[in-house]
């Protein structure tokens, strides 16, 4: 089966996304078929395979990104769905997506990193610009209105500096105003592309203890110095070994 809906790709207007302000983003309802929505969000990994991250530093003064976290490396054990739905992020279909959508050249491959991320009561993401070797990111929304109240926060704050901090610094949310707030629930996705002014960030949760907010992370990678010398080194672009130990 398709985990991808080929129809709502095509239909996704890239003039629109590069077009829009105050950095190319756009919410995309619908990207995974039904049935392949259901089967993924049955078969997420549990929260116990994951690495807890809390109180990690991040540079810049910005306030660290608590959360579960599972990183996707070749090897590891998932579910047939999540298989299934990798392997077409990894294909041609969603490479040429992408090339159209950030307007790469037609032989350009960039390079994905995939990870699960969760998150728990009090959990914030701070306003931040990813690193320039990020060309873009693909958030999937793995929570629905049945284990996730809208009253419990969760959403993502498109950002707007209106020029005035450089992206290694650390405004705060009063610092920047909201140009739009993505209710991350259902069957959408949402990608916006990095630039010098991409500011992004998720205020504290509130939800209560036995719930988690459950994302599915793409990041676009450009094969920068970095890059290509941490692969030398046997990592991948965010710097997790290739090859997964025991």
């Amino acid at each position: 089966m398709n985990y991808l809906a080929l129809p709502a790709l095509d239909a996704v207007s890239d003039i629109s996304f590069r077009a829009r302000k105050p950095y190319p983003w756009a919410e995309l309802p619908g990207l995974l078929t039904a049935e392949g929505y259901r089967r993924l969000r049955a078969t997420l990994p549990e929260a116990e395979r994951f690495d807890r991250m809390v109180g990690v530093k991040r540079a810049h003064g910005q306030k660290s990104h608590d959360r579960y976290i599972l990183h996707y490396l070749p090897g590891l054990d998932v579910p047939a769905p999540w298989r299934g739905f990798i392997a077409e992020l990894q294909g041609e279909v969603y490479q040429s997506f992408l090339r159209r959508m950030l307007g790469l050249e037609r032989t350009a491959r960039p390079i994905l990193t995939l990870e699960w991320y969760y998150a728990w009561g009090g959990c914030s993401v701070s306003p931040h610009c990813d690193a320039r070797r990020k060309i873009a990111t693909h958030i999937f929304f793995f929570n629905d209105e049945t284990d996730w109240q809208a009253d419990w926060g969760g959403e993502i704050l498109i950002l707007d500096d209106a020029g005035r901090f450089k992206p290694h610094s650390a405004p705060t949310f009063d610092d920047l105003r909201a140009s739009a707030t993505i209710d991350a629930r259902g069957n959408a996705s949402l990608l916006f592309q990095r630039t010098e002014h991409s500011w992004h960030g998720v205020r504290p949760l509130r939800s209560p203890p036995d719930q988690l907010r459950k994302l599915f992370i793409i990041t676009v990678n450009a094969p920068t110095w970095q890059v290509r010398w941490r692969r030398i080194r046997g990592k991948d672009p965010d710097g997790f070994p290739l090859r997964r130990t025991a």
